[in-house]
């Protein structure tokens, strides 16, 4: 018998103060859970992630991708965040928390805007840290 994706199965357990968008708990679950295509598939066709540090994914398939190869060792922290609704009944999520990793741990802000099918058709991610904090981030 298999198990349910996350993405399929959003539980009680996981919540974010403030937010009730399914699409952006089912967004951080997949992700800590490594499960990288599912939360690809939460993004419209046209969807586009922009990582720091690094121009825009374009569709499900270029943010899978992008995911394999740099999410391998980051868990998100989502600690609160705020919605509202925007022109032409999009809805904008801003989510605080924290990145970590085996070797640190970020304070991030993710700006999410969602279409009216709650895809998701960008997400930003935002590192809030000072110019020497992220320099000393670089791995060599």
């Amino acid at each position: 018998m298999t198990q349910p994706s996350v993405v399929e199965n959003v539980t009680e357990e996981f919540s974010i103060e403030g937010i009730t968008e399914s699409s952006i708990l089912r967004y951080f679950q997949s992700l800590n859970a490594g499960e990288f295509a599912a939360t690809a598939a939460l993004f419209a066709e046209d969807g586009t992630m922009y990582p720091p540090f690094e121009s825009g994914f374009v569709g499900p398939d270029a943010i899978a991708g992008y995911l394999e190869k740099e999410a391998q060792d980051i868990k998100a922290d989502p600690h609160k965040g705020i919605t509202e609704i925007l022109e032409n009944e999009q809805i904008q999520v801003q989510v605080a928390g924290k990145a970590k990793t085996s070797w640190c741990s970020v304070n991030v802000l993710w700006v999410f805007i969602l279409n009216q099918q709650r895809q998701i058709t960008a997400a930003k991610i935002k590192l809030l840290a000072s110019p020497q904090e992220l320099l000393a981030l670089r791995r060599d």
